[in-house]
């Protein structure tokens, strides 16, 4: 990915944190999944009061391009404002893994520090389909 592809990408998670529906924890993240013909899917967290009904980012993302007719994905960028950076969690590793394989893991927080992973480095040894053989 060119680094002006990862600015973008980026850029599309940043703005779709200010959509975040986080009313009960205050932690908002947006993310920004780019598939194999350039179009970029945001989503944002939506929670719940009932937390293990909460929906990452990352998901809200991944499920609006599955729904869009998107198979094959090559990045995607999570924004969160935290001085450390924050990585998807297991769950969406988990399901960025079965739908996207080994893309790219753009992370940002809003004081512009970057860092990129593979998702195999942030999932390593994963479960997928040649596990169910």
């Amino acid at each position: 990915m060119t680094t002006s592809s990862r600015e973008r990408l980026i850029a599309a998670a940043r703005e779709a944190r200010e959509h975040a529906c986080a009313k009960y924890s205050g932690f908002r993240v947006g993310a920004a999944l780019e598939d194999a013909k350039g179009r970029i899917f945001a989503g944002v967290n939506v929670e719940s009061s009932s937390y293990g009904l909460t929906c990452c980012a990352e998901r809200t993302a991944l499920f609006s391009a599955l729904t869009a007719g998107s198979r094959a994905f090559q990045a995607i960028a999570v924004v969160t404002d935290t001085a450390r950076l924050t990585p998807p969690c297991g769950a969406c590793r988990q399901v960025l893994w079965d739908y996207c394989g080994d893309v790219e893991v753009l992370l940002a927080n809003l004081a512009g520090q970057t860092e990129v992973h593979s998702l195999a480095e942030l999932l390593p040894h994963a479960f997928d389909e040649d596990n169910l053989r």
